[in-house]
């Protein structure tokens, strides 16, 4: 069943927790590709420096972090990889959550291709890694979760002591928000990004 927006319009560390375990469906030209969520990182806006609306930080880039939760924010780093944020919270409180990891589920063959691997843990294990597998771009920028075509379903309910906290990856830059503990892991599986 697919999620709805309720469940989006929440502070970000709530639904960290329980977006883990639900399903991201693509659905495409290509075809439905489908992975278990297994890993978030949460950025909680203006008093998080890691993220990118740090001290309201109003942009073309950040503005549909402002409106309400249940929407997809992508943008490019390095130049090359895409990355999905899923929007929470409500208006005028930018918060998000980076996909860094997926299970896949099906689709399983269209993601190969397009990743250009037959190794099935290699497929989403990683923010980049994910979005190429699951064919979402920057042309997602804005998109609806609640609607038709990217979105999430409800999954296995993950229970608390199966999720592993520690500090967010590659945020050296952030001063003391480098050590918060918003990266949300399901323990033991083995789909995580490394």
């Amino acid at each position: 069943m697919k999620i709805e927006r309720d469940f989006y319009n929440r502070d970000a560390l709530t639904v960290a927790e329980e977006v883990l375990g639900k399903t991201l469906v693509h659905i495409t030209e290509e075809g439905i590709t489908k992975g278990k969520i297994v890993e978030v990182e949460a950025y909680v806006g203006p008093k998080d420096r890691a993220s990118h609306a740090y001290n309201n930080l109003y942009s073309e880039r950040t503005k549909i972090q402002y409106g309400e939760g249940g929407y997809v924010y992508v943008y490019l780093i390095y130049g090359m990889h895409i990355c999905m944020n899923i929007v929470v919270n409500k208006i005028s409180m930018p918060e998000v959550l980076l996909l860094r990891a997926l299970e896949p589920l099906e689709g399983i063959e269209l993601m190969k291709k397009r990743r250009k691997t037959d190794k099935v843990k290699l497929l989403c294990n990683g923010p980049g890694k994910l979005c190429q597998a699951m064919g979402i771009g920057k042309d997602n920028y804005g998109e609806d979760l609640c609607g038709d075509f990217l979105y999430l379903e409800n999954g296995v309910l993950v229970q608390k002591e199966q999720i592993l906290k520690s500090k967010r990856i590659n945020i050296d830059y952030a001063g003391e928000a480098k050590d918060y503990l918003w990266r949300f892991t399901i323990k033991d599986s083995s789909y995580v990004s490394k």
